[in-house]
């Protein structure tokens, strides 16, 4: 239900401001990800009604373009090759200065002996080192619809795993830079990643994204993200339960403020009209208006009038309920 609220809220976004809707399959993990699950997925959403223009892209097809991409950036000095554990990170973010969810720079400035030395000790247990980006000091800043102006420190983010895997972060950049996606719609959660994100896209030479929009995430019943410890969670699961399809909608549509929705379109419809009242009686000094960011600052970017500007901003608690 997450992903499905979430990609509703992406096709209102780019239909709803003159865009075209892409469609990318992000199947980078392998061990994660299918080809079945993939197709699932795209029959999901085409079966709640949403639409795209072209043929949906698959992220594996474009593994050449993401390696490009990545010697570039080594080949500019903005990465390092880092040699710590998942166990050695966890205890250096448990100091008492310690940044928390950044990773903390143990690897970015060690002499040439010590990589070396790392280096060995890491083929002695039959791993490799991954690859980091050398953000430093550097602060970068987004735009966002709900959140207003974003603004963090870039963080040394992985960019190629151990196992010689790229990472989801560079992968991502590089499609949404190389495919003209100007518009990112995506759960709140990464939120905080945003300002690297643009600043990985800035020293790849690739244009900056102009609208971002992180909305509330879907929580279960015990308040945590939802996921399938909840039980039935998909449009397939819920299915065998005996919802239909309209049904489901209409339940993620309540959860935006539109009552009845049977269809994406219905949502958008629903949210567009909002919207435009709200922006109509901010001009007629009623002082309701479009909904405005939490720092009360709108881009430039930003139309008042955006369907997106008017969803709740509180997280969404997902109770299956005919």
């Amino acid at each position: 239900m997450g992903n499905l609220r979430t990609a509703i809220l992406a096709w209102a976004g780019a239909r709803g401001t003159g865009r075209r809707f892409l469609m990318r399959v992000e199947d980078i993990d392998t061990q994660r990800s299918s080809a079945e699950a993939g197709e699932r997925q795209l029959q999901d959403l085409a079966a709640i009604g949403l639409d795209w223009d072209g043929e949906a892209v698959w992220q594996t097809q474009r593994a050449e373009r993401h390696q490009t991409a990545l010697e570039k950036l080594i080949a500019a000095g903005h990465t390092y090759e880092c040699y710590c554990s998942r166990r050695e990170i966890a205890q250096a973010l448990s100091a008492p200065h310690a940044q928390p969810g950044r990773y903390p720079g143990t690897c970015r400035n060690l002499s040439e002996d010590a990589r070396q030395d790392a280096r060995r000790r890491l083929a002695g247990q039959g791993r490799l080192p991954a690859l980091r980006l050398r953000g430093g000091d550097a602060w970068w800043q987004v735009e966002d619809l709900l959140a207003g102006t974003v603004r963090g420190q870039v963080d040394d983010i992985v960019l190629r795993r151990s196992d010689g895997a790229l990472a989801y972060n560079l992968v991502v950049v590089v499609d949404d830079g190389e495919c003209g996606v100007d518009q990112v719609v995506r759960g709140d959660d990464l939120l905080g990643s945003a300002p690297t994100q643009a600043y990985l896209a800035h020293l790849l030479g690739l244009p900056a994204v102009a609208e971002y929009v992180h909305v509330p995430l879907v929580l279960g019943p015990t308040g945590r993200r939802l996921a399938k410890r909840d039980g039935a969670v998909t449009l397939r699961q819920l299915a065998a339960q005996g919802f239909s399809v309209t049904q489901v909608v209409g339940l993620i549509g309540k959860s935006l403020g539109v009552c009845g929705a049977g269809c994406a379109q219905d949502i958008l419809d629903g949210l567009a009209e909002k919207a435009a009242a709200g922006a109509q009686a901010g001009q007629d000094g009623e002082g309701a208006g479009v909904v405005r960011p939490r720092n009360g600052v709108f881009s430039r970017h930003f139309q008042e009038a955006h369907p997106l500007a008017v969803i709740p901003r509180s997280p969404w608690v997902f109770v299956p309920q005919k």
